[in-house]
């Protein structure tokens, strides 16, 4: 069978940005649909990129989730600390081989490359399934690249990938190149040869099934190419020549239509680089929950839901749930979410709402003058947004001085009427964690501010301790 491995989200930083939930939703579409590999972009010294990792790793059933790591074996402990909870996880090693990466890029000559190869590769298949990457392989001094698969196949890589980093080879010499490379090194054979190609000619898919023809077992495409090869061209291809190139994958290529869709509109999604509007992620969930749930099933929809909850803070939630439970025939996802927005970790008030005035119509831009207190003082922000609740919740973030991933943001009618009741539900993640606020007032736009200082209040607190 041709293994397929999804670069999508290690080409993320490239052109597009996708949000820390967008990636855990995005990794689960992949895997529902197939693909035998989901790449990751590797670590880089924060928090975060460690959370996501986990939770990516978490998420998955059936897909290998693969992390890059760095030639040292600092990076080899530290990424596998994130990626080791994963069902099938595989650590990637990543090393230039021609002249033009090895010295201009990388500074370091063939020998040294060499030596850390062999001992990164060494390190990381004592941990896992390993993968070694040849960057800009055909580019490079043919004896050293035949040296260099040899060392890292002895080291203990079950997967060898040459990338055409370069994008400049045409389909037939990409295969004249695969195949001389699988007679010149009989531990090829071995393992498995995976090949991946720059799209600078337009090439890349033809490469790809070309170097599949040639005997490679493993191709690197992605659901939303930059410059890659697409994974919904490449699949439909294997898939219709699959007795022809003895090429079956594992792809489900009936559901590659519905998921490239929905992939390609998180992607494409523009962002504002200011507003905390800026999640591109559709999806109902379809949770809901009766009084005949135990806390178990409740636990598990409020994981599903995102959250990490404490002992003390899951019992709260419990049984605010089953005290509305008894009067409902279900509990809707988005009831639990304010369920646990106005139970679970009930902090000491850090910023406390003083005055808020909205400047807001058809051809005026929206204006936001927010006054908060903190510690007695008093502190003022003004800003202009894309709409008054926009503009508000940039103004707390010009006040406090820092940005957070805005994860959900939900309005629900709690009253009849023209004096209605309007609730908001606020959902902040900071650290890959994801923290939620509950606001209530007949003012939509005063129930969304305090809905967010509740959020913010709990990120202080457990950040800060204060």
């Amino acid at each position: 069978m041709i293994k397929i491995s999804d670069m999508t989200m290690k080409q993320a930083a490239e052109g597009f940005s996708l949000s820390f939930r967008e990636k855990i939703e995005l990794s689960k579409l992949l895997d529902k649909l197939g693909a035998t590999i989901i790449e990751l972009e590797g670590l880089h010294g924060s928090r975060t990129d460690s959370l996501r990792i986990k939770s990516i790793a978490a998420a998955v059933s059936d897909s290998i989730v693969a992390a890059p790591v760095e030639l040292n074996e600092g990076s080899v402990t530290e990424t596998w600390s994130a990626l080791q909870q994963a069902k099938h996880p595989r650590l990637q090693v990543c090393a230039p081989v021609s002249s033009v990466q090895m010295e201009y890029m990388y500074h370091k000559k063939p020998e040294a490359i060499l030596k850390a190869i062999e001992e990164t590769v060494s390190a990381c298949a004592k941990l896992a399934d390993t993968e070694f990457i040849a960057q800009d392989a055909t580019r490079s001094d043919a004896s050293f690249l035949h040296q260099v698969i040899e060392t890292a196949i002895a080291a203990g890589a079950k997967t060898v990938t040459v990338l055409d980093s370069a994008g400049t080879m045409l389909a037939d010499t990409f295969y004249t190149f695969i195949q001389g490379l699988l007679e010149a090194v009989p531990a090829l054979k071995s393992v498995t040869l995976g090949v991946g190609c720059a799209n600078t000619l337009a090439m890349a898919d033809s490469c790809l099934i070309a170097a599949v023809k040639a005997g490679a077992g493993e191709v690197k495409a992605a659901a939303y190419p930059l410059d890659c090869a697409s994974l919904p061209n490449v699949a439909r291809i294997l898939s219709a020549k699959a007795d022809e190139l003895n090429s079956p994958i594992g792809v489900h290529v009936n559901r590659l239509s519905r998921a490239v869709e929905q992939i390609e509109w998180m992607c494409r999604t523009d962002r504002s680089q200011k507003s905390p509007f800026d999640n591109g992620v559709r999806e109902d969930s379809g949770i809901y929950l009766t009084a005949h749930d135990n806390m178990e099933a409740v636990h598990s929809a409020v994981e599903q839901l995102g959250y990490e909850l404490s002992q003390e803070d899951m019992e709260r939630v419990y049984d605010e749930f089953s005290r509305i439970a008894q009067k409902k025939d279900k509990v809707q996802v988005r009831e639990l979410d304010a369920i646990v927005a106005s139970a679970a970790m009930q902090v000491p008030t850090a910023y406390r709402l003083d005055t808020y005035v909205i400047t807001s119509g058809n051809t005026v831009a929206a204006t936001a003058h927010v006054k908060l207190l903190k510690n007695g003082v008093t502190m003022e922000g003004v800003y202009l947004g894309d709409g008054p609740i926009d503009a508000a919740f940039l103004a707390i973030e010009q006040i406090t001085g820092q940005h957070y991933e805005l994860d959900d943001f939900q309005i629900q009618a709690v009253t009849e009427g023209r004096e209605a009741m309007g609730q908001t539900v606020v959902k902040l993640r900071s650290s890959g964690k994801l923290y939620s606020g509950r606001g209530i007032s007949t003012d939509i736009v005063g129930a969304s501010i305090h809905a967010y200082l509740s959020a913010l209040n709990k990120i202080v607190y457990e950040e800060e301790g204060v």
